[in-house]
């Protein structure tokens, strides 16, 4: 008999990046493995914050998709309209998760007298959602899996988006009763999953996002990809490719286009969408920089092309969302063989990850001078090989799709739920080792 998932989640496919991409791809592989898949979402709006066409005119409306796999499997997408802002603040926030929450708990209710979902995956961003897949475990008494991709309280409060703290305790309390009625709470790396278990007061599951293999892997003749998107082939590509918004801090990156303003072949990239960048080119234009390139996000099948140009990729983020948020850009950088300088300090958890496999350079988050320091040593100083060979070698590794899908199958979505002594063996043998992927 085939086994029925329900998915809520305000971010699937056709989102090109973040947990989007990770809910699509992993929806996918269920529904070639025979799952009958149901999702619950809302219209494509990330990372642009705006719902992206041909979804654009029915945005206000409640639609519907259904494909179908040879498998036997399918996906049923069900879309549900959604306040999106197009600058997000803290309160727009709130009020995005909120219009989703009410939306989608409407399509929730009509499911439950339909044929019963087997298992309901939730995932935070937003937390809220946690809620929809309470409801209906306690209507239909399904397996409930809640699995976060974001802290989202933490980093609301942290990042000084919520600042009321009556208001922080209060969003605890009600993460609480998640935790305590869901089944399965899993997470992406290991720091998350430690931080989740010290306040659910339940065993967590490591599940990693991963990188299709198959579809980024190295290429070498790096000074024709240059040439194809528009640089000499003697430029050296400094790259930021992702999420533009708050947690990056990608001023420094400006900063260091100004600070190398000089080295007349060094040409600093940012690609990518989001709620910043409008500010970021309004700056980069008061500093006159003529260094600095901004792109738009990159069809996906010119993607691996696009990331082996670069000679070095920027993954920037601020110190207090180094443990609370995993660059999702990661994985693919590393499945590419790219050199990663990664702004993370010491006692985090991509720190430690990183430093173990010496598979990127490590510089301390929020110093602008360390950050410069990291890119003349990338670009002028040693061979970094041995740091391009160990990232390729750790995503073929660890990185599998096939490896972590079919953890999660078997340890998560089985009818059992102790997994108390279940390292991820498939993904890393004799360690927890974890990762996230692309935001």
């Amino acid at each position: 008999m085939k086994k029925r998932v329900l998915l809520i989640s305000y971010n699937f496919k056709p989102e090109p990046t973040g947990i989007g991409k990770y809910c699509g791809e992993q929806i996918q592989w269920l529904a070639n493995r025979g799952y009958d898949c149901t999702v619950v979402t809302t219209y494509p709006y990330y990372p642009y914050w705006k719902v992206q066409e041909p979804y654009f005119s029915n945005r206000f409306l409640y639609s519907s998709e259904i494909q179908y796999f040879e498998s036997g499997g399918r996906i049923k997408t069900l879309r549900c309209p959604i306040y999106v802002p197009a600058k997000p603040s803290g309160v727009k926030r709130i009020i995005l998760d909120f219009t989703f929450l009410l939306s989608a708990g409407l399509r929730v209710l009509g499911l439950v007298a339909s044929k019963k979902f087997n298992v309901v995956i939730t995932v935070a961003p937003s937390f809220l959602i946690g809620f929809l897949g309470v409801m209906y475990k306690a209507i239909r008494g399904a397996k409930l899996i809640y699995h976060i991709q974001d802290l989202q309280i933490e980093a609301a409060r942290d990042l000084q988006m919520i600042k009321n703290q009556r208001m922080v305790d209060m969003l605890f309390k009600l993460e609480k009763i998640i935790f305590n009625k869901s089944d399965v709470v899993s997470s992406i790396s290991e720091s998350m999953v430690d931080r989740i278990q010290s306040k659910a007061k339940k065993k967590v599951f490591l599940h990693p996002n991963w990188t299709d293999t198959s579809q980024f892997y190295p290429i070498n003749d790096q000074e024709s990809l240059k040439e194809q998107f528009g640089f000499q082939p003697m430029d050296k590509v400094i790259l930021y490719s992702g999420a533009i918004g708050e947690k990056q801090g990608l001023e420094a990156i400006l900063q260091a286009a100004h600070r190398f303003r000089d080295q007349e072949h060094w040409k600093f990239v940012i690609c990518g969408s989001g709620p910043c960048k409008a500010r970021l080119m309004d700056l980069a234009q008061s500093l006159s920089l003529q260094n600095l390139v901004f792109l738009p996000l990159q069809p996906f099948e010119k993607f691996n092309q696009f990331l082996n140009m670069a000679d070095v990729h920027l993954v920037i983020q601020k110190s207090i969302a180094s443990d609370l948020v995993m660059p999702s850009k990661l994985t693919t950088i590393l499945a590419v063989g790219g050199l990663a300088l990664i702004t993370a300090n010491p006692g985090t958890g991509l720190y430690t990850l990183v430093n173990k496999h010496k598979m990127g350079i490590l510089v301390e988050a929020e110093n602008q001078e360390a950050l410069n320091t990291g890119i003349w040593n990338a670009l002028a100083g040693a061979s970094n090989e041995s740091i391009r060979s160990a990232a390729c070698a750790y995503a073929e590794k660890y990185l599998s799709i096939e490896n972590v899908m079919q953890s999660f199958e078997e340890h998560v979505l089985s009818n059992s739920t102790d997994f108390s002594t279940t390292t991820n063996a498939a993904l890393a043998p004799n360690e927890q080792e974890l990762l996230e992927v692309n935001g």
